[in-house]
């Protein structure tokens, strides 16, 4: 996604995470973010997980990172209940709004050509096919800012067709 230098100049920046997880590519883009983005300038990080860990669960998985340990300190003091709907966490020149539920329920709640950049799920869709429909990429593209990217670690050819259906360029 070539964040530090699409970040460059602008007072806001968007990202959009399907899968939330430990929370670990929030982290780090929050602490790229604050080391290279323009002074006063604030990240939004909007994701979704489905299934997602309890503070108990998630602070010593976290506890694995020692060079993100003031990140997931804070994300772990606000880290909200593990309650459906959508969660709102203010930390330093982040915001993080982290939507508790299945990605269909959740995406449409979100505001249109909002996103810059996209981290999509890395799992096999084969593992989780409710997630990987068209409908999907059609709502990010939706979502998507003029110019928005998006990297994901999943090669599945299907994916890739479907990104492309829904206005995508890949590579």
């Amino acid at each position: 996604n070539q964040l530090p230098a699409r970040w460059q100049g602008r007072s806001r920046f968007t990202i959009g995470e399907l899968g939330f997880g430990t929370g670990l590519n929030f982290l780090v883009a929050w602490q790229r973010f604050c080391a290279t983005a323009d002074a006063g300038a604030v990240l939004h990080y909007l994701s979704v997980e489905k299934y997602p860990f309890t503070v108990d669960t998630l602070a010593p998985l976290l506890a694995l990172y020692p060079e993100l340990r003031e990140e997931a300190e804070a994300l772990l003091a606000a880290y909200p209940l593990r309650l459906p709907g959508v969660h709102r966490i203010h930390l330093p020149r982040v915001v993080l709004t982290l939507a508790l539920g299945d990605v269909a329920e959740m995406l449409p709640q979100w505001p249109a050509q909002a996103v810059d950049a996209w981290f999509l799920d890395g799992f096999s869709p084969a593992k989780n096919p409710e997630m990987w429909h068209s409908s999907l990429f059609a709502e990010l593209a939706r979502l998507s800012a003029p110019g928005a990217t998006l990297a994901t670690f999943t090669s599945a050819g299907q994916v890739r067709r479907d990104l492309a259906a829904a206005g995508f360029t890949m590579r």
